[in-house]
């Protein structure tokens, strides 16, 4: 009988020696890998993703302090309508007379909280379906796959339209509709992984040794899903953001928040666009672009931290090395001397 099939030999397993009951030595059972240190090691290491997490990091501030770096209201009527970037209005002013800067200060706020726990509850989502399918496989399976694929096969837009159009404004309202209509793809990319984990040699041991199956979906399988878990969620914020925007762009939204999705939904009322008032809608569309680049670029560093074939491999030369001459492959062309060009 093997080790495997005696809970009580491995129970009585010396950890610290691999010496079993009988005096023999056992093999000790498979190391975890765990690569959420080594993932975040690689992060600070890469340029991509160090550019990313700056930008991010100079919007989070602006989110957090916008009360402190524009403390008015940013609705109120600070000028002419429709004026030109100017040392008073840095960004200008809309066609109501209210700036731009401040707008857009404020709207940052709205639009990553938005994001943020968009990307947060639909990768939570679609991590619970995604290891509960792959673990507990059978019926369990089947069902959850039916309901992914049939949320997967749904248009996202019409869906988006229709739950926005029927439900209740704010920003409540918006979160709930993106997440619906959000996991069902990060659902499937993770079930996918922990299918591939699920049959490692640690989850048998796991199983084997009595733990439960939340415990070995959390504590087991989870922490070697950390790479595929962060490029899950940074483009479900990705899709939150960009999402909010376009509904409340279609006026779908909550409109009497300050967003950067309501800023061009007033621009485009306004007629900015048709009179020429390009600060009044390139500003918000800017700060999207911006930060979904830079979201994006932390998903490129966290693919080619953990992805062997996108890593660039570092070679040490010594100066004992010798320098490598190139030469042609064929070595029986003859060589042609000076004196014998001369002539």
């Amino acid at each position: 009988m093997s080790l495997a099939q005696n809970p009580q030999a491995m129970a009585e397993l010396d950890l610290g020696t691999g010496q079993g009951p009988d005096g023999r030595l056992r093999a000790a059972p498979p190391a975890r890998r765990r690569n959420g240190g080594g993932l975040i090691r690689g992060l600070v290491g890469n340029a991509k993703s160090v550019a990313g997490i700056v930008i991010l990091v100079i919007f989070l501030l602006i989110a957090v302090f916008a009360p402190v770096i524009s403390p008015a209201d940013p609705n109120l009527i600070t000028g002419m309508g429709s004026q030109p970037p100017s040392p008073e209005h840095w960004l200008g002013t809309t066609a109501k007379g209210q700036d731009v800067l401040a707008l857009n200060i404020w709207g940052s706020r709205s639009s990553l909280f938005v994001g943020f726990a968009v990307g947060t509850l639909a990768t939570i989502v679609g991590l619970v379906v995604g290891l509960a399918s792959a673990y507990l496989g059978r019926w369990v399976d089947n069902v959850l796959s039916l309901v992914t694929n049939v949320f997967l096969l749904l248009p996202g837009l019409p869906l988006l339209v229709i739950l926005a159009a029927f439900l209740p404004q704010g920003l409540g309202t918006v979160i709930l509709v993106l997440v619906i209509t959000g996991w069902a793809g990060s659902a499937r990319v993770l079930r996918s992984q922990a299918m591939s984990i699920r049959g490692k040699d640690f989850v048998g041991a796991a199983q084997v040794t009595g733990e439960t199956g939340m415990r070995i979906m959390f504590r087991e399988m989870l922490p070697n899903m950390a790479s595929i878990v962060m490029s899950t969620f940074l483009a479900c914020v990705i899709f939150g953001i960009g999402a909010q925007a376009a509904l409340e762009f279609l006026g779908l939204g909550d409109i009497s928040t300050v967003s950067w999705g309501t800023n061009l939904y007033w621009a485009s009322n306004d007629g900015a666009l048709l009179t020429g008032a390009w600060w009044a809608f390139v500003p918000p569309g800017v700060c999207i672009a911006l930060v979904a680049f830079a979201l994006a670029l932390v998903n490129y560093g966290v693919d080619e931290t953990t992805n062997p074939r996108l890593r660039r491999p570092r070679r040490r030369t010594t100066p004992d090395e010798p320098t490598r001459v190139a030469t042609t492959r064929d070595t029986r062309r003859p060589v042609i001397r000076p004196e014998e060009k001369a002539r």
